[in-house]
């Protein structure tokens, strides 16, 4: 289901109250075409045992402006990545196993 990016945001930040961290820069924020291929391989985020949480936005507009949102409160991340059908929004908690 595509969710704005107001709904995207709401998502995210009651996911993590989920998380023991609590700094916004212990988490890596960005957007995507391939959520699998981006999130579980490329960042190495593992599925069962790491903290995460990916969104569909409506477009990639709306994906961009939630990574502008989490950026700017001090996720880790860079904006100007993704493709024209980037609409996956994506959020993980940074461990020594990751890859950012």
């Amino acid at each position: 289901m595509r969710k704005t990016a107001k709904e995207i945001i709401v998502d995210v930040e009651e996911h993590l109250t989920k998380s023991n961290k609590r700094y916004y820069s212990d988490f890596y924020v960005g957007i995507t075409n391939d959520i699998e291929r981006r999130l579980f391989v490329e960042h190495n985020v593992e599925k069962k045992s790491n903290w995460w949480i990916y969104r569909t936005a409506t477009n990639k507009t709306a994906a961009q402006s939630v990574e502008e949102y989490f950026l700017n409160k001090g996720m880790k991340g860079d904006t100007g990545g993704g493709t024209d059908d980037s609409i996956y929004v994506y959020c993980y908690e940074i461990t020594n196993l990751t890859k950012e």
